[in-house]
C-alpha cells in the first residue's frame, strides 16, 4: 500500500516560509497551446475537476485544467470578514422558480480554482451503504449503478490525503479517520450535553481540517473563518490538497477562462475540446477527451448551451435527462440562548454531529432522514437567522449583543430527487452572451415531512442542554444531480464510470453525477466519485 506523500505530495510542496502559496511551483508549470491536442482537458477545478487533474498528472497523461475564475493566494486573495469574502461565490446571474426557490449564492456555489470547497465548513463524512439502494430498499430515489463498495477504498484515500480529523464513525459502514478528533468548543460541547440528556448518540467530528501539522500545512487555529477561506491553509479543500501535486507532475491550471461550450465533431460522434473566453478572447482548447466538472448548476447548463446538429436539445440530452432530477438538502438551523457564554465561533463551524436519524425508520411518516452538526453562523449570518424571526430595530440590536450566549445546530436532510427539480436555459444571457441557468425547485411531502422532524429533534437537544429560547430558520445547503449516473441512457447523462452514454470521449465528475443525496455533505463523495473516474480512465490509457 502506498503512502499518502507517494500518491499525492500536495502537503509537502506547499511553503514551509510562513506563507501559504507555492508561486514558484504555480510559474514554472507547464503551459500548452490551444493547437496542442491534449490528453483531456477539465472544465471546472473543484472538488471533482482537481481531483481527476491530479490523478492522471500522475499517470503522465497531458493534462489542463479551466476555471471561470481566479487562482487563488490564500495571502493574498482571502479575509477574515464575512463581508469581505463575497469574491469566493459563484454570483453570475441565474433565474429560480418553483414552488420552493432554491437561493444561489455562498452556500452552494465557488468560484475560482477550488471550487466551494473553498469556503465549505470542512466538513466531510461518508454517504451510507443505504444511500446507493433508496429505490429496492425504501421506494424513494434511484438505485446507483454502483455501490457503497465499490467507492469504499477511494474514501479511504482521499480521508488520508485531506486529511480527515474524527472519532471512530459508529454509523453507516463503522470506519476510523487518519487524525484524531479536535478539541470541542463551547458550541460542541452544549451539542454533547443535550445529546446525551436526550438520549442520543454524537460524535466529535469528521472534519477535513488538519488536527496537528501536516506536510508543510500548519494545524488548525480555531479561528472559526473556515467558510472565508481558511488562511493557514489547515482546513482542506483542492487548492492546496490535489492542485499542487498536479501541477508538479505536469498538469495546467488556466484560470479565468469561462468555458462558452464543448466542441463536437458531428462525423466522429466525439468532443474535440472546449470553447472559452480569456482576457475577453475567445479561444479553443483542443483534446482527445473532455471532463465537465462545472458543479449541479453550470455543468447542465454547459451541455444545454452545447446543442448542435446532432444534439438539438443540448449535449447528451437525447432523453431529456440534462438538468433533471436536481437536489439540494433541507438545511434548517436552530439556535438556543445559554445565560453562560457559548462563543459559537471558536471552533470549526462543524465540530459535533449524530447520524442517529441517517436512514429510514418505519416507525415515521418520511422515507429516508436527516443527520445534526454544530454550524456556529458568525454575526452577519446570525443577524439574518434573527431577522428572519421578524425582529428588527431595537430588538434585532438586542439579539445581536447577545450573540456569544446562542448555540447554533443545523441539519441535512435528505430531499427527495424529483424529475420536476431542474435546470433549464433561461431567456436572460450573461456577459458573455449564453444563456444563464434557470433552476426550478419545488418541496414534495416528504421534504417538508423531513424539515419539521430535523427542527423537533435539534429542539430537543437544545431544550435538553438547558436553553430557555429557541429559535429556527430554514434553508438550504449542497446541490447535487442534474447529469446522474444511471445503468442506462434513459435514466441518467453518465455510466457507472461517469462517461457519458452519447459521446463517448466526454465524462462528467463532479457533484452533478449523483443519482441520491443522503443526509451527508458531498465533498468526500464528489472527490471520491472522481478518483475511481480517474482510475478507470488511467486503466484504460490515453
Amino acid at each position: 500500500m502506498t503512502t499518502v506523500r507517494e500518491r499525492n505530495e500536495s502537503a509537502w510542496l506547499l511553503p514551509n516560509d510562513g506563507s501559504r502559496t507555492n508561486h514558484r511551483l504555480r510559474a514554472d508549470m507547464r503551459r500548452f497551446a490551444d493547437s496542442d491536442t491534449v490528453d483531456l482537458v477539465v472544465v471546472g477545478c473543484g472538488a471533482g475537476g482537481s481531483t481527476l487533474l491530479q490523478r492522471l498528472a500522475r499517470h503522465g497523461w497531458r493534462v489542463v485544467g479551466l476555471d471561470a475564475g481566479p487562482f487563488w493566494d490564500p495571502d493574498a486573495d482571502w479575509v477574515s470578514d464575512e463581508a469581505g469574502s463575497h469574491h469566493l461565490y459563484w454570483t453570475e446571474p441565474r433565474v429560480i422558480s418553483g414552488a420552493d426557490p432554491v437561493p444561489m449564492g455562498s452556500n452552494n456555489s465557488g468560484r475560482g480554482v477550488g471550487g466551494s470547497m473553498v469556503h465549505y465548513a470542512g466538513y466531510t463524512p461518508r454517504f451510507h451503504p443505504s444511500d446507493f439502494a433508496t429505490r429496492t430498499n425504501d421506494g424513494v430515489g434511484a438505485d446507483w449503478p454502483i455501490g457503497y463498495q465499490d467507492l469504499r477504498p477511494y474514501y479511504e484515500d482521499i480521508e488520508q490525503e485531506l486529511p480527515v480529523a474524527g472519532e471512530d464513525w459508529p454509523w453507516g459502514d463503522p470506519h476510523g479517520y487518519p487524525q484524531r478528533p479536535h478539541p470541542v468548543g463551547g458550541n460542541g460541547e452544549i451539542f454533547l450535553r443535550g445529546a446525551y440528556a436526550a438520549g442520543i448518540t454524537a460524535k466529535v467530528g469528521p472534519v477535513a481540517i488538519s488536527n496537528g501539522r501536516f506536510g508543510n500545512r500548519p494545524h488548525c487555529v480555531y479561528r472559526g473563518f473556515c467558510l472565508q477561506g481558511c488562511k493557514v491553509n489547515a482546513k482542506a479543500s483542492p487548492l492546496i490538497t490535489h492542485i499542487p501535486d498536479a501541477l508538479a507532475h505536469g498538469a495546467e491550471i488556466r484560470a479565468n477562462a469561462m468555458i462558452t461550450g464543448i466542441g463536437f465533431d458531428e462525423r466522429t460522434g466525439r468532443a474535440t475540446g472546449v470553447h472559452y473566453i480569456r482576457g475577453g478572447v475567445p479561444r479553443f482548447q483542443r483534446a482527445a477527451a473532455v471532463a465537465v466538472a462545472g458543479y449541479s448548476i453550470e455543468t447542465p447548463r454547459l451541455l444545454l448551451n452545447s446543442a448542435s446538429r446532432r444534439f438539438p436539445d443540448g449535449l447528451c440530452n437525447d432523453f431529456d435527462q440534462v438538468g433533471r432530477y436536481l437536489m439540494v438538502q433541507g438545511a434548517p438551523q436552530t439556535a438556543g440562548r445559554f445565560d453562560a457564554e457559548v462563543r459559537m465561533y471558536k471552533s470549526p463551524p462543524p465540530e459535533v454531529s449524530t447520524e442517529e436519524f441517517y436512514e429510514t425508520d418505519p416507525a415515521q411518516p418520511y422515507k429516508r432522514g436527516f443527520s445534526i452538526q454544530t454550524v456556529s453562523p458568525l454575526p452577519i449570518t446570525w443577524a439574518e437567522h434573527v431577522a428572519a424571526q421578524g425582529h428588527w430595530g431595537a430588538r434585532l440590536r438586542r439579539y445581536m449583543s447577545d450573540y456569544v450566549h446562542w448555540s447554533c445546530l443545523g441539519a441535512l436532510c435528505e430531499f427527495l430527487a424529483q424529475p420536476g427539480n431542474r435546470v433549464t436555459l433561461a431567456e436572460e444571457k450573461d456577459r458573455y452572451g449564453l444563456p444563464v441557468a434557470s433552476f426550478s425547485y419545488s418541496q414534495c411531502d416528504n421534504d417538508k415531512r423531513l424539515m419539521r422532524a430535523a427542527q423537533g429533534v435539534m429542539e430537543r437537544i437544545l431544550r435538553a442542554a438547558g436553553a430557555d429560547e429557541v429559535i429556527t430558520i430554514d434553508r438550504y445547503a449542497h446541490l447535487v444531480g442534474g447529469a446522474r449516473m444511471a445503468a442506462d441512457e434513459r435514466h441518467g447523462v453518465v455510466d457507472r464510470d461517469c462517461r457519458s452514454f452519447a459521446v463517448p470521449n466526454l465524462y462528467i465528475t463532479d457533484g452533478s453525477v449523483l443519482p441520491t443525496q443522503g443526509s451527508a455533505n458531498p465533498a468526500l463523495t464528489i472527490m471520491a466519485v472522481s478518483a475511481r473516474a480517474a482510475a478507470h480512465l488511467a486503466a484504460g490509457g490515453r
